[in-house]
């Protein structure tokens, strides 16, 4: 499926920048080579024009040193504390406020609870207030050719990314983004825009960057096609009695046991409400000491977005946060 060809709207789709003052010289990079011809043979590129293309990217090395330290590493009372804030709560109300509209009908057509919707693009880019400052270009080259653990994905996500530019006729030397190569309010890398971004505002584009109503639309799909459940809890605090727990969280993040058997292991929901509900046991590091939760369906489908635990648990308490102000009574 092709676009309609953006003309004047790309300055308010795209973040323009300068080309770089130094091209990459093709010739130097076997894989690079490799990598043009197979565009050439299977999508219909031309040597030469991915060459032009390859002309404004830029080698960062600083982009492999950003892989290497992720903030997702950090223990979890530090990994919180970038998140869970009050401006996020407060942002994340007066952006619920401004789209509420949007976020039922996304609600009413995906079931997603707008809270984690909210929360995942608070989570993201601070409610599209820092959506990266990378060339897209730049960082999926350099990860293809210079991240050897990913270097697969990431030529993958460069041939998506490619593929999208040219669905959306747009230059590929515009794009800016995430070190990872990720874009717009939600963050999705290439192949994801081009799976699940919607145009849920109906304007005849998919534009997650400029956008607030695609960009919402566009999480709640993937979250749906990724198995969300509508009306089923994320996530509940849990007791533990005794020692036979410890194998249990060996299982990982997809729930694999009913709430039921937990029990047996000395694993106690909270708030209990099906006891075949199958759930998994998600520790995180707490000042003093790890503590524990239980992780259901809805909480599995939101690392499917991000894979670390940290990441899902903030998603899911933010979103809980947001929420419960959205429902507190203003003063009399």
């Amino acid at each position: 499926m092709r676009f309609p060809t953006l003309g004047a709207l790309a300055l308010t789709f795209l973040t323009l920048v300068a080309a770089p003052a130094h091209a990459l010289n093709v010739n130097k990079y076997p894989a690079l080579r490799s990598f043009i011809a197979d565009m050439a043979e299977q999508h219909g590129y031309s040597d030469p024009q991915l060459r032009r293309v390859f002309r404004c990217a830029r080698i960062r090395p600083e982009i492999i040193e950003a892989m290497e330290r992720p903030k997702e590493l950090l223990p979890w009372y530090e990994y919180s504390n970038i998140f869970l804030t009050e401006e996020n709560v407060q942002r994340g109300v007066r952006f619920w406020k401004k789209h509420a509209a949007t976020l039922t009908r996304a609600r009413e057509q995906y079931g997603v609870a707008p809270e984690i919707v909210v929360a995942i693009i608070g989570v993201e880019t601070q409610f599209g207030r820092n959506q990266g400052g990378y060339l897209i270009l730049d960082s999926l080259t350099t990860l293809m050719l210079d991240y050897p653990p990913r270097s697969a994905f990431f030529r993958q996500e460069l041939t998506e990314f490619l593929l999208l530019a040219r669905e959306l006729d747009v230059d590929p030397c515009r794009f800016k983004g995430s070190y990872a190569g990720a874009m717009g309010l939600p963050q999705f890398m290439p192949s994801n825009y081009r799976r699940y971004a919607v145009d849920f505002d109906s304007d005849g584009k998919r534009d997650i960057l400029a956008s607030p109503e695609d960009a919402i639309g566009s999480v709640a799909h993937y979250l749906k096609e990724h198995g969300w459940e509508t009306g089923a809890p994320v996530a509940d605090d849990a007791h533990l009695e005794g020692t036979l727990y410890f194998w249990i969280e060996k299982l990982g993040l997809k729930p694999a046991l009913p709430v039921r058997q937990l029990t047996r292991y000395g694993i106690f929901p909270r708030r209990p409400d099906n006891a075949e509900r199958r759930a998994a046991l998600i520790s995180l590091e707490g000042e003093y000491g790890p503590f524990f939760r239980l992780g259901y369906n809805n909480f599995y489908v939101i690392t499917r977005y991000n894979h670390n635990k940290r990441y899902a648990m903030a998603v899911y308490d933010l979103g809980e946060r947001i929420r419960q102000r959205m429902e507190e009574k203003p003063p009399s």
